[in-house]
């Protein structure tokens, strides 16, 4: 067992031998670029010439007001692109270049990973394909434009619940069937060893900004909240606060219609280990092991895995999991659009919605410093929120 792959029993490379060759030669060439400087100098300049990085550790003063503590607003939604997923999606495309791949391709949920991959292939002259639910293809209907805009070409995957797991089996076979000539660039931490890392240290910079934006202000983080599907961003925020055991970690999960329905997906609320998409992790499975149909109001969460890390750090304790119901999710979003002008991302607004339950367990007689990742930006969700507000059902 290569130990290296796994995080205590979670993680490792559950796939067909056919796929370990490209697992194997990608990890090699991943380890030898870490090491590689002229690489980290070409995505760091991106990152700021391109992507707009470092991003603001944003006071919001009148949520803090609103909370009694002070909350901070880590701003992934001013990235170009409108999210965190543009952070991985250029290391990797920059890595499939360097090693002379021609074509690129990805799956995505609420189609932010999609666009971040067809911008990053388009800026580094890539052929880029993308694998979409149905499902979302219908509810993300900008974003499958903006994908097109930019080059790219995205195929509609129409089976079972036409969603992220399917748009994901749907990238993992045709990955399989041009293995040689095609890099997958995968959105989350989540896969086969070694993408859960790759991925990780690419949304690192997250969290070690915001270590470093909160350091500058002479605070510390008593608490740090992102929402979770796969987990990148939160992957990525925790990423700079994880020697820190003082500061308190919070993965939120889409709660749906509430977990004591079948329309949720909270794997690390009800799932048990088990094996998807090449890792063993948390998954959400009915009682013969077979994977659970899942829903979220957010494209971005609806998945029934959970990448291996937070598996881990979920059983060791390091971070606590919780989940937030679609109702919960969309008055944070309203809250927050109305306190602070800011309107976030569906995703993001079930880690706000977190704070209506950890601000009343906190201490009256001080104020504790909370950081909220906001991974992305309201605007592909406004189909979503202009129908809930009209009364609309959403969910048919």
């Amino acid at each position: 067992m290569n130990k290296k792959s796994y995080f205590g029993k979670f993680g490792g490379q559950y796939v067909p031998e056919t796929v370990m060759s490209a697992l194997i030669e990608l990890e090699n060439e991943y380890n030898k670029l870490k090491e590689d400087k002229k690489f980290y100098e070409e995505f760091e300049d991106l990152l700021k010439n391109y992507v707009g990085r470092e991003t603001p550790l944003y006071h919001a003063k009148n949520l803090s007001k609103y909370y009694n503590h002070e909350i901070y607003l880590k701003r992934e939604d001013l990235n170009h692109t409108g999210a965190h997923k543009i952070n991985n999606a250029l290391g990797q495309v920059l890595l499939a270049k360097k090693m002379g791949k021609k074509k690129v391709i990805a799956e995505t949920g609420a189609g932010q990973h999609g666009v971040a991959t067809a911008t990053a292939a388009a800026l580094l002259g890539l052929e880029c394909d993308v694998y979409m639910g149905a499902v979302d293809i219908e509810r993300q209907k900008l974003n499958v434009f903006r994908m097109e805009l930019l080059g790219a070409k995205v195929i509609s995957v129409k089976e079972g619940l036409k969603t992220l797991k399917e748009a994901t089996t749907a990238a993992i076979q045709a990955w399989v069937a041009e293995i040689e000539t095609v890099f997958y660039v995968i959105g989350s931490v989540v896969g086969p060893h070694p993408y859960p890392i790759m991925v990780r240290d690419f949304q690192s910079v997250i969290g070690l900004e915001s270590r470093k934006q909160i350091t500058d202000l002479g605070k510390h983080a008593d608490h740090v909240i992102a929402c979770v599907g796969g987990g990148s961003n939160a992957m990525g925020i925790f990423a700079g606060f994880l020697d820190d055991i003082t500061t308190k970690l919070y993965g939120i999960e889409a709660g749906g219609y509430g977990i004591d329905t079948d329309m949720h997906a909270a794997t690390l609320t009800l799932g048990k280990e088990g094996i998807i998409h090449g890792m063993k992790t948390y998954v959400l499975q009915d009682k013969y092991g077979q994977i659970s149909p899942v829903h979220s109001i957010s494209a971005g969460l609806d998945y029934p895995g959970v990448g291996p890390e937070h598996s881990y750090l979920f059983e060791t304790g390091r971070a606590v999991y919780a989940p937030i119901t679609d109702n919960e999710a969309m008055d944070a979003l309203i809250l927050l659009t109305r306190k602070e002008g800011i309107i976030p991302a569906i995703e993001s607004a079930h880690a706000l919605a977190y704070l209506e339950k950890l601000c009343p367990k906190l201490p009256k007689d001080r104020k504790e410093t909370i950081i909220v990742n906001i991974s992305g930006r309201g605007d592909k969700d406004m189909h979503t929120v202009f129908s809930i507000l009209k009364g609309e059902d959403v969910h048919e």
